[in-house]
């Protein structure tokens, strides 16, 4: 595997890898922390000329094994669930989660305050009005702006239950 192939399973994994860290240590530093190590000690293995048959998998795995070490060393209790293999199904939500904030982050950026004030911070329009200091008909078109943006770049996931609830 060259460089460069690396680079670009890192650009594509780093944001899911992170989102499934996350979830599981419930720490934003820490999961930065472990998926940087995971990549660090693959690239180590790849550079000695080893080469996973699944990158991905691979990546999931390691980044799981890393993730219940910490709990264990920071006196987590951790659930078999937590435990076992890696699920389809967490790693499929990883990749929609990272899908759907890869596109909040492509909006304009006042319009990507809004939005996010809305809907992570759950301000009403009038609250975020009063706090931006603007009127409410601008929250509303914003708001709206943002829908119609996320629709349209997350079309392809409109059929995962989660998307269409967060937009």
């Amino acid at each position: 595997m060259t460089a460069y192939q690396f680079q670009k399973h890192y650009t594509a994994l780093y944001l899911p890898l992170g989102l499934y860290a996350l979830r599981m240590v419930r720490d934003i530093d820490v999961a930065r922390d472990l998926v940087q190590e995971a990549f660090l000690i693959i690239w180590q293995k790849v550079s000695q000329g080893f080469e996973p048959q699944n990158f991905k998998a691979y990546m999931y795995i390691t980044v799981r094994n890393a993730a219940l070490v910490y709990m264990r060393n920071a006196n987590v209790e951790v659930s078999i669930e937590e435990a076992a293999d890696v699920a389809a199904d967490d790693i499929d939500r990883s990749e929609i989660d990272a899908e759907i904030w890869r596109a909040v982050d492509a909006l304009p950026p006042r319009c990507r305050e809004i939005f996010l004030l809305s809907r992570r911070d759950e301000l009403s329009h009038a609250q975020i009005a009063e706090k931006l200091n603007i009127s409410v008909k601008t929250i509303e078109n914003q708001i709206t702006k943002a829908n119609k943006a996320l629709r349209g770049s997350l079309s392809y996931l409109y059929n995962d239950k989660f998307v269409l609830f967060f937009l």
